[in-house]
């Protein structure tokens, strides 16, 4: 799975991509990058100003929420149409090259028609919704919700606009034309076979949900918008329901206010990254801990540890310590696909750490506390972290230290002094967080103005060059993670509203061994949508669901939260579909076949883990 089409994309869902300016397919998109660069840094702005405000002034903006919310939908629209422009949109590529090349190019080009066709027809919809909005006022601003609302034709639009001319300048004329014609033939079909559809009620849901997107899915169509027409087929094939109210959740499902700390905890790694605080906690720990048995193995999960607790996206955290500790590792005979296999089930262990995007999602869509979400992460994290750590001691029990120099105390104490400043965020966000000082987006951007200040002071600045391409990759990887939680809204919707709920909730209580069973069944469906989807969007799909059953069934929220983002960030390490087990391949430079021999053990440490997690519920609760 990957974010683009060109071989070296790097996956960036819930992550941070390299600060290298990827491939612009539109020069007339540029004043859109800096209409959507300049919108990133209202919003921060705005909810800093609030802060400060409410703080030492004990008198907080009462537009603040408002004009951040604006900023943030119309920054998101952008962002998922730069992610058209950029081809940064995740989609399934697992399946592809296993096509006869002729095929393949026939299912691209297909695929690509589809999603014009898509984007065509909600168009008219989106912008029926801005009008609707439009007789609604804001309360604070006291101005039309309109001005919010028109960003969801806008984005919606523009990304129409570019999936055409990317359709047209394939110039294959008899492949779109055949696919056109075979997909108006096929909804005709289904058209005449409504009443029939509507008549098998909720067996539609493996049809369009199901077997519709896995198929779109398997055929490389972006993930967002692979949910978008499975949902669409559902509404306008097998349902009564207004394709109107697709929009409406789709907005819902975009704009939450606590999503606001996604783009901001994405810029906060490309803080980290290009300023060095990262790399800086990582030669810290290494002058601690490398001169034990497996103290490199140590350090290199020590630092995904702490460098998660800042940044909160894997793939930034892989970034920064890949570079930092892979030279040092192979001097002292590690084998890169081992130091890339404990990478990857490193990564998998961090996306519990808060600011993890993943919990504040999950807060979000299930209605679970954030900061409880963050207080038990951090503890779930270190019961993962010691059973990878036991694992890498034993397979460094044969390890040759007899060359092995002993860092100074005078090497130690200047690496602890120039990484104190970058060790203080993360323990910063998780007190502030956690102590229910301020919320997840307020800390964002108190985090972020630290970083800042901290990055020019202390470790060199940013080059003014790279900053408007930072904002821009970070409003372009957030707008491709909003627009997939946007359509996964609306399909969790249509499950929802179809009864399907009821039904799993009947089927889950009527299992023997009621809420172990429901454990144990949910494991196993978040370790196999792990594998497939990623965290973000099994996340919303599932969410809505599966908590108000598992709370049903007397399980905690927050415990059965650390069960099910274990699992999948489990699934999602683990060959051969994983999508993380190939970003960290290709950060460490190694080959996935190599590397995915070496993994097995690190999975098994981890699902030791994930074990005692779930056997034990006072892990995830005690300390709430």
């Amino acid at each position: 799975m990957q974010l683009a089409d060109e071989p070296d994309a790097e996956l960036a869902l819930g992550g941070v991509e390299s600060l290298s300016q990827p491939r612009r397919a539109e020069s007339w998109m540029r004043p859109v990058e800096l209409a959507s660069a300049a919108l990133l840094v209202v919003m921060i702005v705005t909810v800093l100003a609030n802060v400060t405000s409410r703080y030492l002034l004990n008198k907080p903006l009462i537009w603040g929420d408002e004009v951040a919310s604006i900023a943030f939908i119309w920054m998101a629209m952008f962002g998922a149409a730069l992610a058209v422009d950029r081809h940064e949109h995740m989609r399934l590529t697992v399946f592809l090259p296993m096509l006869p090349a002729p095929l393949t190019r026939w299912v691209e080009v297909a695929g690509q028609a589809l999603v014009a066709v898509l984007l065509l027809r909600l168009l008219p919809v989106a912008a029926s919704y801005a009008y609707e909005e439009s007789y609604v006022t804001s309360p604070a601003l006291g101005i039309p919700m309109s001005w919010r609302a028109s960003a969801l034709p806008a984005g919606i639009g523009l990304m129409a606009v570019l999936t055409v001319l990317s359709v047209i300048r394939t110039r294959e004329w008899r492949r779109i034309a055949v696919s056109l014609a075979v997909f108006a033939a096929i909804a005709g079909l289904l058209w005449l076979a409504k009443p029939a559809l509507m008549g098998i009620g909720n067996w539609n849901l493996p049809i369009f949900l199901g077997l519709v997107v896995g198929l779109l899915l398997v055929a490389g169509v972006p993930i967002a918008f692979c949910f978008a027409l499975g949902t669409l087929a559902y509404l306008t094939f097998a349902t009564r329901s207004p394709v109107f109210v697709m929009i409406g959740r789709i907005d819902e499902g975009m704009s939450s206010i606590i999503l606001l700390s996604v783009p901001v905890f994405v810029l906060l790694g490309c803080i980290l990254d290009a300023t060095g605080m990262g790399r800086a906690i990582v030669s810290f720990l290494a002058s601690f801990l490398g001169h034990v048995k497996a103290g490199m193995s140590y350090v290199l999960l020590g630092s995904l540890f702490l460098v998660s607790g800042i940044s909160g996206s894997k793939v930034s955290d892989m970034a920064t310590v890949a570079p930092a500790l892979f030279p040092e590792m192979k001097r002292r005979g590690h084998s890169v696909p081992e130091m890339t296999a404990q990478m990857a089930a490193g990564a998998a262990m961090a996306d519990t750490v808060p600011p993890s995007i993943v919990l504040i999602v999950l807060g979000s869509v299930a209605g679970v506390s954030i900061a409880g979400l963050f207080t038990a992460g951090l503890f779930i994290a270190m019961v993962l972290l010691v059973a990878l750590a036991v694992l890498a001691r034993w397979k460094a029990r044969a390890e040759d230290m007899s060359a092995v120099r002993r860092a100074t105390w005078g090497d130690a104490g200047r690496a602890a002094v120039i990484a104190v400043p970058a060790l203080v965020l993360p323990f910063m966000i998780r007190g502030l967080v956690g102590g229910g000082v301020a919320t997840a987006t307020e800390v964002s951007t108190v985090a972020v103005l630290y970083a800042w200040v901290a990055g020019i002071v202390l470790y060199g600045g940013i080059p003014m060059r790279r900053i408007t391409p930072m904002l821009v990759e970070t409003v372009a990887m957030s707008g491709a993670i909003l627009l997939i939680l946007g359509a996964a809204s609306a399909m969790a919707w249509g499950l929802t509203q179809s009864g399907f709920a009821r039904d799993l909730l009947t089927f889950v209580t009527g299992l023997p061994g009621g809420a172990a069973t429901f454990i144990l069944a949910s494991i196993v469906i978040f370790l196999v949508l792990g594998c497939v989807l990623e965290g973000l969007p099994a996340i919303v799909l599932l969410a809505p669901i599966m908590f108000p059953i598992a709370r049903g069934l007397g399980i905690h929220d927050i415990h059965y939260a650390m069960i099910v983002v274990t699992a999948m960030n489990i699934g999602l390490m683990a060959p051969p579909i994983g999508i993380g087990f190939y970003i960290a391949c290709k950060i460490g430079g190694a080959e996935a076949d190599q590397v995915m021999a070496r993994v097995w053990p690190y999975l098994a440490a981890l699902m030791v883990g994930l074990a005692v997690i779930a056997a034990i519920p006072q892990f995830s609760t005690a300390f709430l």
